[in-house]
């Protein structure tokens, strides 16, 4: 596709869980040729306490992350983006902005961790199984021939990603303890 990094936009409601793991993990999996943003339609102004836990314990740095709009990245001095992927169903289904770059869209939601009341102990569950299944699909969007794909093929494989539930297996990751 491209020799220069190829810009990513993660973008949930909220930006406090889903789409700031699918920032950390493209960060880290993406190999130097990704660079990964989040936001949300209506941030929360923080990021939630469980997500930062689990980056930690996944050797993320989690103080890097903040729950911000995605207003930030639709004006003038935004960078041009390749690739905006929606995480939760809400925010599929709300008017974006107009991205610069005409970006490749998809939407690739989960549940919400956050929605959960439980236990913490069912909880910090709930939140590491959110990340496995975006951990699947961004392991399956670096993995694919972007030099090999015209346009239409790859908003087709995009699109597949977001219908994939993710293997119950991780083979670099394991469930962190509470």
């Amino acid at each position: 596709m491209t020799d220069r990094l190829l810009n990513v936009l993660f973008l949930c409601t909220g930006n406090s869980a889903r789409s700031i793991m699918a920032e950390a993990i493209l960060s880290r999996e993406g190999l130097g040729r990704f660079k990964s943003f989040s936001a949300g339609s209506q941030p929360k102004g923080e990021v939630h306490p469980f997500t930062i836990h689990l980056l930690e314990k996944l050797n993320y740095d989690a103080s890097r992350f903040r729950s911000k709009s995605w207003e930030e990245f639709s004006g003038p001095d935004a960078p041009s983006l390749d690739f905006v992927f929606t995480v939760c169903d809400n925010a599929a289904n709300e008017l974006c902005p107009v991205w610069p770059g005409q970006p490749l869209t998809a939407n690739w939601g989960v549940p919400d961790p956050a929605a959960i009341e439980d236990s913490e102990t069912v909880q910090h569950a709930v939140f590491f199984d959110t990340y496995r299944m975006l951990f699947n699909r961004i392991s399956l969007f670096t993995n694919l021939p972007f030099e090999g794909l015209d346009k239409m093929s790859l908003q087709n494989r995009l699109n597949r990603i977001g219908k994939e539930q993710g293997r119950a297996d991780l083979p670099s990751e394991k469930a962190p303890s509470a």
